[in-house]
């Protein structure tokens, strides 16, 4: 079972960056290797993607910024050329670049040579949201622990802040953007945790959830969630680890339900 695109087609077309064809010559093997450490990768994505970063780091951060914010739907298809014109780049970058991606499960190149984004299958997601649950709760509590009480302080502080992005993007009924503010609540916690190399496993999860998240919000809305960051945010200001780990715990879950609910959706569709 797989999770079609909600959106219109021609929204669908949008989301693709350059033509949807795409030849054997563009592509390449999937020889490229793991991106780096966690840290880094924490802060593709945030500001300028660009900034102080090589050709091929900044078309990997660009559409990996994208990935994240589920602008690139499942079973959108990519051309290595459409790449580097959009990011004004040569060939050579923009095809490292999708090779990285697609070593990180991101992007899926087939045996024709497309390029695309994967359309994870019930089962795939099943699997994802349960590494979500072991990692992200420890990486939770680990951030509480690592931290004193004016570091928890200022890290509630920017959590607000995005929890106040959150807001107003459910207000307004925006599901990129609420994709967007979710990341970076979960990316910030996640980070004072200083643990760099569960921090990657859980981006390289976002990575293959994240496009599948914005056609959840899409179809299912995002009014009537729970506020489990709420909790989250208690729990920090008290210094509360286990408070704030199950927070996070029933947050993953929250998103494992509304997949499933769509993945039956689709299921039921005619057609």
């Amino acid at each position: 079972m797989t999770i079609a695109d909600p959106r219109p087609a021609a929204l669908h077309a949008t989301a693709a960056i350059g033509p949807t064809d795409i030849g054997p010559s563009d592509a390449g093997p999937t020889d490229a290797g793991p991106t780096g450490a966690g840290t880094r990768r924490a802060q593709a994505g945030a500001g300028d993607p660009g900034a102080g970063a090589t050709a091929h780091e900044r078309v990997y951060r660009t559409l990996r910024a994208r990935l994240l914010a589920g602008d690139l739907a499942p079973g959108v298809s990519l051309t290595i050329r459409g790449v580097a014109a959009e990011t004004g780049v040569s060939m050579t970058p923009a095809r490292e670049a999708v090779r990285r991606l697609a070593a990180e499960r991101a992007l899926s190149l087939t045996a024709s040579g497309r390029i695309l984004v994967p359309t994870p299958d019930a089962a795939a997601l099943g699997e994802l949201f349960e590494a979500r649950a072991l990692l992200e709760p420890a990486l939770a509590a680990r951030a509480v622990a690592a931290l004193d009480r004016g570091g928890r302080a200022a890290l509630g502080a920017r959590l607000r802040a995005c929890d106040d992005d959150l807001g107003r993007a459910v207000a307004a009924g925006d599901a990129p953007g609420y994709v967007r503010a979710n990341t970076a609540f979960h990316a910030a916690l996640y980070t004072a945790a200083g643990a760099p190399a569960l921090l990657a496993l859980v981006e390289s999860v976002w990575l293959q959830t994240a496009p599948t998240m914005r056609c959840v919000y899409a179809v299912i809305g995002t009014r009537a969630l729970e506020d489990h960051h709420a909790g989250a945010l208690r729990g920090l200001a008290k210094g509360d680890a286990a408070t704030v780990a199950c927070a996070i715990r029933a947050d993953v879950a929250q998103g494992a339900t509304l997949v499933a609910e769509l993945a039956e959706k689709s299921a039921s569709a005619p057609g």
